[in-house]
């Protein structure tokens, strides 16, 4: 059987992925690519590394047909992503890489992201899509919301630590250096070679990043009881790629017990060898993220290192194993593929 793929948002970084990632899965076509700013041209034009494919033109969205359509890609900004969605068959299974449909509560979409939800509707059924959590939910959604980046690095790191009980609910330090993709591909000064170069720094600082709406919510939904962790996102000048470093108070050879058990019958997650360090260069362009544990010299403090790729197993990697439980397809297709390397 065929499943016929839209994807919205199609020239941009990981609507570029997204067409990457299904053009090796055996039962994906796709058939729609909608891309309001370069409406009118073709793949190739937007993306000469995928002159290869045999794809439709790019359409404005509302020419698209989405009368057969099996499952909607939504690779659009937030705030854009939730008006569209909102006017899309209310049968059509879709998968949202935005933020729109993240967090549960309106008002902290509205604290975090500076707008009243535009698709409350919407949002109350929209599963959160964290795939290796809430695997079961997504198999029956019609709605799935992608996380964050960020957030799911963060995440991969932490959850089976909170609800074994491990660490320190209240002292958890989250350094994050995340690629500069992650900025999206609109043009943007502080993103020009010139002045993101031979350098990185960090942002958000003191609390104000959006993903922290997520650790917010989903680490609060774990531990029953509210907990903040500290956060701090630093920019690099590399493509692709996030490493996190996360401090906390807990047994190291307990923690990576516990992180080795909870991934053990994973396919995309890798807990190294005790000891060791995950490096971005070793999951680039894949769909694996590798989480590497050691103690601190400091007695009863533990360091968790976790790396992904933000395109893939952070954003389209990610859309596509939830489609693939969606359309009930095996949730490995496509996404085998070994990193690049060097």
């Amino acid at each position: 059987m065929t499943h016929s793929i839209a994807i919205l948002g199609a020239s941009g970084y990981t609507g570029a992925e997204l067409i990457r990632l299904i053009a090796g899965h055996a039962t994906m076509k796709i058939t729609a690519l909608g891309a309001n700013s370069k409406a009118g041209q073709t793949i190739s034009q937007v993306f000469p590394h995928l002159r290869h494919l045999d794809l439709p033109p790019l359409l404005q969205i509302d020419e698209i047909d989405f009368a057969n359509i099996d499952l909607c890609f939504c690779a659009l900004p937030h705030k854009t992503s939730q008006e569209v969605i909102a006017r899309l068959p209310a049968d059509l299974k879709i998968v949202d890489l935005s933020a729109d449909f993240r967090l549960r509560d309106p008002e902290a979409y509205k604290k975090w992201y500076g707008n009243a939800h535009a698709a409350v509707a919407q949002q109350e059924e929209a599963v959160y899509g964290l795939t290796e959590f809430y695997r079961d939910e997504i198999r029956s959604a019609r709605l799935v919301a992608g996380t964050g980046c960020n957030a799911a690095t963060g995440q991969f790191a932490l959850r089976p630590l909170i609800t074994g009980g491990l660490i320190d609910l209240d002292d958890i330090i989250l350094d994050l250096k995340c690629a500069v993709s992650g900025a999206g591909r609109s043009l943007k000064e502080n993103l020009l070679h010139a002045e993101l170069s031979e350098g990185y720094h960090a942002y958000a600082i003191g609390g104000t990043h959006r993903h922290l709406g997520e650790f917010d919510q989903e680490f609060s939904k774990l531990a029953g009881r509210p907990v903040q962790v500290q956060f701090t996102p630093h920019l690099v000048p590399a493509n692709r790629g996030i490493l996190a470093t996360v401090y906390v108070k807990g047994d190291a050879e307990a923690i990576h017990n516990a992180l080795e058990s909870a991934y053990s019958a994973e396919p995309f997650i890798e807990v190294l060898p005790f000891g060791e360090a995950p490096s971005t260069r070793h999951i680039r362009g894949s769909n694996f993220c590798h989480i590497g544990v050691t103690s601190d010299r400091l007695p009863g403090r533990t360091i968790i290192v976790a790396a992904l790729d933000n395109l893939t197993k952070g954003s389209s990697g990610q859309a596509l194993q939830n489609a693939n439980l969606m359309l009930d397809i095996e949730e490995t297709e496509g996404l085998m593929m070994a990193p690049l390397f060097p």
